[in-house]
């Protein structure tokens, strides 16, 4: 059971500068309750995410207890690849500290429960002297001595759903293995078409609630077939070009028609597990910087033609820092966005108000708006900054910002055209997040920061595909020690793509290659 644990800003043992989207970004050490607490808190969650139930339980002050509960939890509701994504710690009452996390828990192969809950730390044994204060809320808020939860699910068998593509044709598991998160949630190649996990009174066994409930739009009455926006052509090359280029790594990847917002083609690697190009909770890098260049043209802030210096270090709580591009001394934005130079865009973190990003993510690009996409997904998250250097953080996408490839090419299409429209991928489905796009004027500039970035920036992977072709490279970090991720977003024609490679070091090195062959299929 492999799991996942997404840092949040103020990582617990992360260096203290951060580096370019070229290079690495690395988080902070944590600003409230002390280090070492914060360390000891991500790495019980690091235990539970990767199923090491017994290794977890020996950082909380009741092991036995613990190991029973979090492996009964865990199992019982058939949860693999859990992702954790801690906040940064918080001082509490009589020398305790709180750590906030979001979790998102994939179910029984139906869909990702999302939720938030918190742990408390003592001094104790642990890492750096922290243990986990152990209670069953830590792992759901309603779990404990009168409620446990339940999973229900579809009677999987019978008669087979047919899951079509855009075009009427049928769509197998067999031709498109990435389309698991699909044939899973409609019932579609004998699959199950839903579940929920409902919370059970312990005592009279009676529902208290439904806390999550799974399942695409049902088939139509007498068993009539599944139509989705999938485009075949498409699809395969997605299927083609993560197969090549995944090379072991663990890959996401959407691809959305821009004029519409349905879904063409949607890849996994692995198939099977966690449906990371719609489901994942991960830092985008420097793929943000589209959305946050947005807010500063929007703004007024800057202009593709003024001066933002790119220096080599920034201090704003702690260093930033530009590896593999340096510095740019007397550079333009032009410059800074083609190269991905953080602390440029560090520099201007005072152009915008603390919550005005995470409220122009949402407002223009519908950013966390509860998006109906057909099947279960996640729609980003941009928070409001705890402080300055979480806020320096936010603009080049890390620290608390969340993102997966869903959200990221639905954020590519809006740039480029000005228009939010909430990605689809099942037909019928009825959008119901709505938000302003953008100006005409914004998308102009957008448009040539993302065509130079391919010319003569880090994306120049893509320069030999004809046509108008834009877009950004993004490098995020996950742990201090481990590889970093790799983010490419970029349009051609009608389609805007995302792709994310863990472990992938850099964007364009490791989805720029799967993103080439897919967009040079196009006509």
């Amino acid at each position: 059971m492999a799991g996942t644990l997404v840092l949040g800003g103020g990582g617990w043992a992360a260096a203290d500068r951060w580096f370019g989207d070229s290079d690495e970004n690395r988080a902070g050490p944590a600003r409230a309750g002390g280090a070492e607490a914060d360390r000891a808190a991500r790495v019980f969650l690091d235990h539970w995410a990767a199923g090491r139930w017994a290794d977890a339980a020996a950082l909380t002050d009741d092991p036995q207890t613990a190991e029973t509960t979090l492996r009964s939890f865990t199992v019982g509701l058939e949860i693999t690849a859990p992702t954790f994504t801690p906040g940064p710690a918080k001082a509490a009452t009589d020398g305790e500290v709180a750590v906030p996390f979001g979790a998102a828990m994939p179910v029984g192969g139906l869909g990702t429960w999302n939720y938030a809950s918190t742990l408390a730390l003592t001094k104790g044994g642990g890492p750096g002297g922290w243990l986990v204060k152990w209670q069953p809320s830590l792992v759901h808020p309603k779990l404990g001595a009168a409620a446990k939860f339940r999973l229900t699910k579809g009677t999987a068998g019978g008669s087979t759903v047919k899951v079509l593509d855009r075009d009427g044709g049928v769509l197998s598991p067999a031709d498109h293995p990435s389309l698991t998160p699909i044939f899973g949630a409609t019932g579609g190649a004998g699959g199950s078409a839903g579940g929920a996990v409902q919370l059970i009174n312990r005592q009279t066994g009676a529902v208290e609630s439904t806390e999550a409930e799974f399942g695409a739009p049902k088939p139509a009455a007498g068993g009539g077939p599944v139509a989705t926006t999938i485009d075949p052509r498409l699809q395969r090359a997605a299927d083609t070009a993560v197969a090549r280029h995944a090379k072991g790594r663990l890959v996401g990847l959407v691809a959305l028609s821009i004029d519409k917002g349905e879904v063409l083609a949607l890849a996994n690697a692995p198939t099977t597990g966690m449906n990371r190009a719609f489901m994942g909770r991960y830092a985008p890098g420097s793929t943000m910087k589209v959305i946050t260049t947005a807010a500063l043209l929007d703004k007024g802030a800057v202009t593709p033609s003024d001066l933002v210096d790119c220096p080599k270090y920034l201090t704003v709580g702690k260093q930033f820092h530009n590896v593999e591009t340096s510095e740019i001394r007397g550079a333009t934005f032009r410059e800074d966005f083609m190269h991905s130079c953080n602390t440029a865009f560090v520099n201007l973190r005072g152009k915008l108000g603390n919550d005005e990003l995470g409220r122009f993510a949402s407002e223009h690009f519908g950013i966390g708006r509860e998006w109906k996409t057909g099947i279960a997904s996640f729609d980003g998250k941009v928070p409001l900054p705890v402080d300055e250097t979480d806020k320096s953080a936010a603009m080049f996408g890390q620290g608390t910002v969340q993102a997966n490839p869903l959200v990221m090419a639905s954020a590519t299409a809006t740039a480029v055209s000005g228009k939010f429209r909430q990605p689809v991928v099942i037909k019928g489905q009825r959008p119901t997040a709505e938000a302003r796009g953008l100006s005409a004027p914004v998308v102009a500039d957008l448009r040539k920061l993302m065509r130079a970035t391919v010319t003569d920036g880090s994306a120049k992977v893509l320069a030999d595909l004809p046509g108008d072709v834009g877009a950004k490279t993004g490098t995020a970090e996950v742990t201090e020690d481990g590889p970093n991720n790799g983010w490419l977003v970029a349009y051609r024609g009608n389609v805007a793509i995302a792709c994310l490679v863990e472990a992938g070091i850099t964007g364009s090195g490791s989805a720029g290659p799967i993103v080439h062959d897919i967009l040079s299929t196009l006509p």
